[in-house]
């Protein structure tokens, strides 16, 4: 007798959990932010010049400034907090992510978070790039050359001015990038906003949009946001206490 075998449902779309990232998912690390009440912009508005790249471009002394900051940048030394892991927890688990973020100290990946899942809209601190010639090459390696006593070292490749690989102030953010996150906004069923203001755009809006397609948007950020009244749900208490369970509860079995 044939078989009387039924065709079979494809299985359910697991929802998908984006997480945007700011300065805030950090300072547990000892990397300040920018924009609090304490931050890097309001106690040392001089420091603002520093990654403005028309300055940075203009100025040599703005550029060997710049590379003293970044030998002793806290983010060289931090290493991640309860938060990150519980971000790479959550990834672990099976669970549908994408984490885009607006930090450029390299943590994510630190605690374990696959490349392929996280977007950098501002770029890494822990690479440099040539603004003539935009041959990449490690931060670490620059450093050294300044520790060596090179105030403001020169592309190896061509001579060119050598920057972090960071979106300065007066740059455009990377478009592939952007597009990218639009889309991961877009198609999310839970979007975080962890740690950030929303006040920089275009990432600020990723948030907007996120809630404007059908996410349940949960904002997780000691201080108010733009967008708090489209919030599901906003989280005052610290992060790095907040944040793990509220992850947990997200999880889905793989």
């Amino acid at each position: 007798m044939a078989g009387t075998d039924t065709p079979q449902d494809p299985p359910a779309r697991r929802p998908l959990v984006a997480l945007l990232s700011g300065a805030g998912i950090s300072t547990d690390s000892g990397i300040p932010d920018y924009r609090g009440p304490h931050g890097l912009w309001r106690r040392d508005p001089e420091a603002e010049k520093l990654v403005t790249y028309d300055l940075y471009m203009s100025d040599p002394e703005i550029r060997r400034r710049s590379w003293r900051m970044r030998r002793e940048s806290p983010a060289f030394r931090a290493k991640p907090n309860a938060a990150h892991e519980a971000v790479a927890q959550l990834e672990r688990s099976g669970t549908p992510v994408r984490v885009i973020t607006q930090n450029v100290d390299g943590l994510h990946q630190m605690a374990g978070l696959p490349e392929r899942k996280l977007l950098e809209l501002h770029g890494t601190v822990r690479a440099v790039t040539c603004t003539r010639c935009h041959a990449r090459s490690s931060m670490r390696e620059a450093l050294e050359r300044v520790a060596a006593g090179e105030p403001d070292p020169a592309c190896l490749v061509c001579g060119g001015i050598l920057k972090s690989a960071t979106v300065m102030f007066g740059e455009q953010l990377d478009p592939q990038v952007l597009g990218k996150a639009l889309g991961v906004a877009k198609a999310a069923d839970v979007f975080l906003a962890v740690g950030t203001t929303l006040q920089v755009q275009p990432a600020g809006s990723l948030a907007g949009v996120a809630a404007e397609h059908g996410a349940r948007l949960i904002i997780v950020n000691a201080e108010p946001t733009p967008y708090d009244a489209l919030a599901a749900e906003v989280i005052r208490e610290p992060i790095g206490t907040a944040l793990p369970p509220l992850l947990a509860a997200l999880e889905q079995p793989g």
